[in-house]
This record gives structure tokens, sequence and C-alpha cells, in this order.
């Protein structure tokens, strides 16, 4: 509880972000991040919003971010990641995004509903393994996080067999997700439907900064191929070790996670060890406690 108090009280530019996300959405979305109750925070609904705003206060609030700096090579976002990519690369306002957002945590969390399935984290099997794991159980890889993290999406029954076949081929440990929806997988299809309604209604521009794509781990520009792959996205993989490993290759050696937590700067770290990964959240929280 409290996400991103400590920014909220240091800086004028996330004060700002916030009081813009709190007057388009209609209602408090501040006084949800920073008091909850923490229930209704994560709420697909509300969290996909919250997550976005608290994202783009780090960015605004972020030095190496400023007109002054050189600006990034590439962006990449681990799937509602996205959306902050989208904002930074100023193919959508603030204001769009957010709004964006909470209708696709919306959709998201009654294709849930309609659907009752989950995700689990597969630790410790190579990608083949786990693709025959999903084959023989009807689920679909939802997320290659970094090597000997994958995670998995399908239908409860299917990922209670896929539990029991995963330990059986080796697995070291799985992790159900405290999600409310098999996502990234078929099962969102009619969250994808409605995304595409919301999304014909908004002016998208050209990327100022490709993005690396979730699903091809490759960048992208052109608003047409961005749209289409905010649909793609939510009904398959998000490929973010082959996205990071692209920028490797391309000469990216320093990654800034932006936004609240430091999960992207660990699997950063275990895809490559000869990168620098920041997390703006760490840096603020280091700032905050010699105050």
């Amino acid at each position: 509880m409290g996400m991103a108090r400590d920014l909220w009280s240091s800086s004028p530019q996330a004060r700002e972000v916030f009081e813009e996300a709190d007057s388009a959405l209609g209602f408090s979305l501040s006084q949800l991040c920073f008091e909850g109750p923490e229930d209704v925070l994560r709420q697909t609904i509300n969290a996909q919003p919250a997550i976005l705003a608290v994202s783009i206060a780090y960015l605004r609030a972020t030095p190496q971010f400023s007109e002054t700096t050189a600006r990034p090579a590439l962006l990449a976002g681990h799937s509602l990641g996205e959306y902050t990519a989208l904002v930074a690369a100023q193919v959508l306002s603030f204001k769009d995004a957010l709004c964006l957002a909470r209708e696709r945590g919306r959709l998201m969390q009654e294709a849930g509903a309609k659907h009752r399935g989950g995700m689990l984290a597969i630790i410790g099997l190579d990608e083949p393994v786990v693709r025959d794991v999903c084959d023989a159980c009807g689920i679909q890889i939802a997320n290659i996080n970094c090597p000997g993290q994958i995670v998995v999406s399908g239908l409860a029954d299917s990922l209670a067999q896929a539990t029991e076949l995963a330990k059986a081929k080796g697995a070291q440990m799985i992790v159900p997700l405290q999600v409310s929806g098999a996502f990234h997988s078929r099962l969102m299809e009619p969250a994808a439907r409605g995304m595409a309604d919301a999304i014909s209604g908004l002016a998208f521009g050209d990327a100022a900064i490709p993005i690396v794509a979730n699903t091809t781990a490759l960048p992208i520009a052109k608003a047409e191929v961005v749209r289409a792959e905010l649909l793609n996205q939510l009904l398959n993989c998000v490929q973010w070790q082959k996205s990071i490993e692209y920028m490797i290759d391309e000469g990216v050696t320093t990654f800034i996670e932006i936004g609240p937590g430091q999960v992207l700067s660990g699997l950063i770290k275990r895809i490559s060890k000869d990168v620098d990964a920041i997390s703006a959240e760490k840096n603020d929280s280091q700032k905050s406690a010699m105050r």
C-alpha cells in the first residue's frame, strides 16, 4: 500500500501526473494508489491504470529522460508496460493511454470471469519442454521471461494437470500467479474484440522511438502496426527474453526500469550479466531514505 506516495511527495512532475490521471478517469486514482483498499486496487480494472500512472510518474520524474539528456535508443514494456512505452514514444497521449489501460483492465477482468482460468510460473524447465506440457494440457505459453522462467495460461483444470506434468518433467517450482484470468491466451478473445473497438476511436501517432514489440521481439514504429500489436499481445506470448536479447544485440548496454517494482531489472540481469539494469523505484527509495 502507499504505491508511489514518496514519489508524489518529492516530485512536482509526479504530482502533475496523478492530478491528470484523477481528472481523466473521473475518480481519485491517486487516493486508491496511496490508501487503498488493497483488494480494490488489485482488481485488474484498477491495477492496470494505477500501474500505468505510477510508471508515467516515474518516467517524468526520472532525470535520465529529461530533454537535456540523450533519449533511449529503444523502448520495450512487459505486457501492460507496452502502454508506458507508447506514452514515452509519443504514440498516445497519457490521457488516452490511461483510459485505454482502464478499458483493457475492465475487459480482461470480464473475460477472466467468463472463462475461469489463471497463470502459472514454471521454474527450471526449458521452453521446448514447457511447450510439450502446454500441448498435452491444452494451455498456452504466456510469458517467456528469462532462462528458466516461463509463465503459462489456461483454464483452471488444465493448469492443475499442467502442474503435475511439469513436476514430473523436473520443474524446480510451480508458482500460481495472483491474476484474475488466463492472460496472453486465446481465452482473452472477448477482451481483444472489445479492445479493437476502443483502439479504433483513438488517435495513434508513429513512434518517435522504436518499441520492441512483446509478440515479435522486433522494433515497431508505424501507428497501424502498434495498433495491431496491442491486440496481438492480449492473445499471445510476451517474448520478454527475446526482446532483451534483441536490444543487447543492437548495442544496448544500460536498461532503466520505469515503474513500480524491480522485477524486470532482475529478469534482465538473469538474461545477461554483461548489462546494467537500473530500477527507477529503487533509486527513488534510496533518495527517500537519504532525506
